[in-house]
């Protein structure tokens, strides 16, 4: 199947290995590893930024495997999880960025090709949100207002 916005194939990338078991040189148990989660969270670590500060740090290399959910279950558990989903704020972030490019740089047209791609992501994700409950029903993208609300 060809690419949203690039019209290209898809490449094969590398992919997760199949064992699901936990491997023999993890040490943490599952709750110590709940408890790191959560003392990240409250840090104002993103649920990928915890995935990665585990695997570096303490030598977890799937939260999964380990305890037998995922860290955005933990984070939701525990009532960690921000409002908006990590990827969204992502999104977000960089059409911010775009758009503050594009007010300096007005005939940049690829610039502004991308900020329509962008945007209309952003408006996706937002219906997919929606629909399947991880976004309030009333939530509205407004760029003007997630402007302030990010910076």
């Amino acid at each position: 199947m060809a690419r949203m916005h690039s019209r290209k194939k898809g490449k094969a990338g590398s992919k997760k290995p199949l064992a699901k078991a936990k491997p023999v040189w993890v040490r943490y148990t599952d709750k110590e590893t709940e408890l790191l989660i959560v003392k990240l969270a409250k840090e104002g670590k993103t649920p990928s930024q915890i995935g990665m500060h585990l695997r570096d740090t303490y030598g977890i290399p799937s939260v999964k495997n380990v305890s037998d959910k995922s860290i955005t279950a933990i984070m939701q558990e525990k009532k960690l999880l921000p409002k908006l989903p990590e990827d969204l704020m992502a999104i977000i972030k960089n059409n911010i960025a775009v758009k503050k490019h594009m007010e300096s740089n007005h005939k940049d047209m690829t610039a502004k090709l991308g900020f329509q791609l962008t945007e209309s992501k952003i408006r996706r994700l937002v219906k997919y949100y929606k629909r399947s409950g991880k976004i309030d029903r009333n939530w509205n993208y407004d760029p003007e207002k997630i402007r302030l609300l990010i910076e």
